[in-house]
């Protein structure tokens, strides 16, 4: 009898290394599911032979987070996407949550994923897309481009979804800093209903130890610095530091503090996004892209002390 060796859910893997620095990358999703520096884990992993646990690593494209019913509107004509959630009876995380994307390698601290995507229902539109890993003297910097291959205006959103780590330090007691001076109030859906000023229970920029409670919510109003910049960090009792950095054009920030991550007591996703969840109905945060037309976006992760 032939042996079988089933398939792993997240498909072939990507190790990248420079120096100290090493990375996984699965051709699933295009997902970060390790980062190294230093001997630091910066990335919560996960065990071979599962599923992406919470869309850990995930790509999200050409829309990040939910969309309302899955029913938007583009120039007049009404669009249903499936619903992935129907938990919530939403569509969720975009249309390449569980594609294997094609790899390029060039060298050894370097990938390039790349998904095309195809008109299909709720989506009518043609978009390549890729996404590049690359590793620096202190973590990873990430380049996603999205280009309309179609004869029509497209619309899109970009978002990823990363979970922090700082390597075995007890996540309860890390602290998460993080910069959004306003944030987005959602119903029992999860999706937008109205926008407030951040306030005592909602600012992050002095840090809030992520065992003080669960959270899933959205930030905008991101301060940036000279290098246009804005960064969130994890921050270990003993000073050990992870900082998330997303670049111009990545305008929210979402967090996500969860006890659902397999072998871990609490687990902090934090999503760079262009759009906030529902765009395509708000049209927050939404780009259009003419036939031809190209974007591209940058964050990163490093260790950061």
């Amino acid at each position: 009898m032939a042996t079988h060796t089933p398939v792993d859910p997240t498909g072939e893997q990507v190790l990248l290394t420079r120096g100290t620095v090493t990375a996984r990358i699965a051709q699933v999703g295009a997902a970060l599911r390790g980062l190294t520096v230093d001997g630091l884990d910066l990335i919560a992993g996960y065990a071979d032979g599962i599923k992406a646990p919470g869309a850990s690593g995930i790509v999200l494209v050409p829309w990040p987070n939910r969309v309302r019913d899955g029913r938007w509107a583009y120039e007049g004509a009404d669009q249903q996407l499936p619903i992935s959630e129907p938990k919530f009876r939403n569509a969720s995380h975009g249309l390449l949550r569980f594609h294997a994307y094609d790899i390029e390698r060039p060298d050894d601290a370097r990938a390039t994923l790349r998904a095309r995507i195809y008109p299909q229902n709720g989506y009518p539109f043609a978009l390549d897309t890729a996404v590049t890993y690359a590793l620096e003297g202190d973590g990873i910097r990430v380049t996603h481009t999205v280009r309309n291959l179609g004869a029509e205006a497209a619309p899109v959103a970009v978002g990823a979804h990363p979970y922090l780590a700082v390597g075995d330090a007890d996540p309860a007691e890390v602290t998460i800093t993080a910069s959004g001076t306003s944030w987005l109030e959602t119903d029992e859906r999860m999706l937008p209903i109205a926008e407030h000023a951040v306030g005592e229970a909602t600012d992050l920029s002095a840090g809030r130890a992520l065992g003080a409670g669960f959270m899933d919510r959205a930030y905008t109003g991101l301060s940036r610095g000279a290098d246009g910049r804005a960064r969130t960090t994890l921050t270990a009792p003993d000073g050990r530091a992870t900082t998330l950095w997303q670049g111009e054009g990545l305008d929210f920030t979402h967090i996500f503090i969860t006890d659902g991550y397999p072998d871990r007591s609490l687990a902090v996703a934090v999503e760079p996004m262009s759009a906030p969840a529902d765009a395509f109905n708000s049209g927050r945060g939404l780009r259009t892209l003419a036939p031809g037309e190209e974007l591209t976006f940058e964050w990163g992760v490093v260790r950061s002390a």
